[in-house]
């Protein structure tokens, strides 16, 4: 049996409340472009009667973010036993300057943003989608010299979380914000 090599991912599908106005938001508030849209009345994988609108979103770097809108289904929640932080889709930015003028233009257009959040080797800002989503825009601010102790390190915090179930700091620097 061989192992498949995956490309890339071709993308990610949350449901929305409303089509039109997910990709209307998406566009305006973070400049994807809407690329293809299916719609279909019976399922193609099952079968099922369930009428439902598919829309993709170009992310850029040849990311698709998806929608569908089921109109028969009951209406969307989310998982409660989940913090609401834990789920969210994260984009990255260019800089630490993108991620400052992004925060500006989504306040701008009244959404409430939370961050600029420190995080080591990256800082984000994070919102919510008028579905309810949580976005995370990053920008990466490590060096590659810090990018690769995290990746040597990273089998050894795995292996210590899945013992203990308490936060390793076998990258302890990661948690020290540097003095302004």
């Amino acid at each position: 049996m061989t192992v498949p090599h995956l490309k890339r991912i071709h993308h990610v599908a949350y449901r929305c409340i409303d089509a039109k106005e997910t990709v209307d938001w998406y566009a305006r508030m973070l400049g994807m472009t809407f690329t293809t849209a299916f719609a279909e009345d019976k399922v193609p994988s099952t079968g099922e009667d369930d009428p439902y609108m598919h829309v993709f979103l170009d992310c850029g770097g040849g990311n698709v973010l998806a929608f569908f809108e089921l109109p028969n289904q009951p209406a969307m929640g989310r998982d409660a036993s989940t913090p609401a932080w834990v789920q969210h889709i994260a984009f990255e930015v260019e800089d630490e300057a993108a991620l400052l003028a992004a925060k500006a233009h989504l306040e701008a257009q009244g959404v409430d943003v939370l961050g600029p959040t420190w995080h080591g080797v990256f800082k984000s800002i994070y919102f919510f989608d008028p579905n309810g989503h949580r976005i995370e825009l990053a920008a990466n601010i490590g060096t590659a010299e810090q990018y690769a102790e995290l990746k040597r390190v990273a089998p050894l915090m795995l292996e210590e979380w899945s013992r203990t179930k308490r936060a390793p700091r076998h990258a302890q620097w990661l948690h020290e914000e540097p003095k302004a």
